[in-house]
């Protein structure tokens, strides 16, 4: 699964990539290409189940994501920029909210104004997409009706409805028949969203990241189907990536914070994806394993290997924390908290599971 971080020029997008990903980019100059990275998804359950473990390895679920060019009508006519978009799961738009007289910027720092532009660049895109699909199935459909390319038909005329009423796709309600009818055109409106406000580094910056999202007047949007907001300070995150472990946390204590803005992002992010985390532990291994909401316990296998999905008998499966509560697996039997599991158990974000198979 893939996230791409969309802006408009000087908002620190490609700055925040780097420090998400680690990745050491070159200046792109005029090119559409994105720059690819991958960030590990924090969690502290992992961790205290590691405590409990000490094993040789510890294994985080990530999230890979694009860094893709600055965005605007005349990148969203490119095939280039289009299909590096396209490509991605969701999008998180970093918006400006910071001041700085050395970083340019037209006219007043307004996010919500970038919002709307940026939004309606990404459905105009999907407009002209809609009506020129719209035109060949018409076509068709005097050839030939079909019940497939009517109810193509159909959806498509409710997505152009919804675009020309300036509603992005992603909150427009379909069936799942309806979401894989539509799949294979990528709407860019239709993907997941998480707005991102870049604000300025200050004294009392833990009040200013819980406060930025009602102070620039994104709650509404935020609260809308398939989308969220959150905040973030580029500069102090790019501060925390050059320190160690202990200096990052009285560094942030300093500000008032527990954490930093950067992994409320990437756990967002990840949310926003729809996807939870279950874990497989032991002395070898501690890890993080990524599967959809509402995943059955035989899907879940199949992330660890094929085979075990094929084989699947029973999943021996514990809520990390009633783990931890125990102390051991071999408490958790006796207490009649780890129990067994058949292959259409749905896996709870935090499921603690080793898998028996015939294998």
């Amino acid at each position: 699964m893939k996230t791409g971080i969309i802006g408009l020029p000087q908002v620190g997008k490609t700055s925040l990539f780097k420090i998400l990903t680690k990745a050491k980019v070159e200046d792109r100059g005029y090119s559409r290409e994105a720059h690819l990275g991958v960030a590990k998804v924090p969690d502290e359950r992992l961790d205290q189940l590691s405590a409990l473990y000490d094993p040789k390895k510890i294994i985080y679920a990530t999230v890979e994501y694009a860094d893709v060019a600055a965005i605007g009508q005349e990148a969203l006519k490119e095939t280039s920029f289009l299909a590096n978009l396209r490509n991605v799961d969701a999008l998180i738009h970093v918006l400006r909210a910071f001041e700085d007289d050395s970083i340019p910027h037209v006219g007043e720092i307004d996010p919500l104004r970038d919002i709307k532009n940026v939004e309606f660049d990404l459905m105009i895109s999907d407009l002209t997409q809609v009506e020129k699909r719209l035109e060949r199935v018409e076509k068709d459909l005097k050839k030939m009706r079909t019940g497939e390319l009517e109810k193509e038909h159909a959806l498509l005329l409710r997505a152009k409805e919804s675009l020309e009423a300036e509603k992005p796709l992603r909150e427009l309600e379909m069936t799942a028949e309806e979401k894989k009818l539509i799949r294979g055109f990528m709407f860019l409106s239709q993907k997941p969203m998480l707005y991102a406000l870049n604000i300025s580094e200050s004294a009392t910056l833990g009040a200013d990241l819980e406060g930025a999202v009602a102070k620039y007047k994104l709650e509404e949007v935020a609260s809308r189907p398939n989308a969220g907001a959150t905040a973030i300070c580029g500069k102090v995150e790019a501060e925390l990536a050059a320190m160690d472990d202990e200096e990052a946390a009285e560094f942030l204590g300093s500000y008032g914070l527990t954490e930093s803005g950067l992994r409320r992002l990437i756990r967002k992010s990840y949310e926003l994806l729809g996807l939870i985390s279950f874990f497989t532990v032991g002395e070898d291994e501690c890890r993080a394993w990524t599967v959809p909401v509402n995943s059955r316990a035989q899907e879940a296998a199949g992330a660890i290997h094929s085979d075990l999905e094929k084989h699947f008998i029973r999943a021996e499966t514990i809520h990390w924390d009633t783990l931890l509560a125990a102390g051991s697996e071999a408490v958790a039997r006796s207490q009649g908290t780890l129990r067994l599991e058949g292959k259409d158990y749905l896996v709870q974000d935090g499921d603690v599971m080793h898998i028996r198979h015939s294998g």
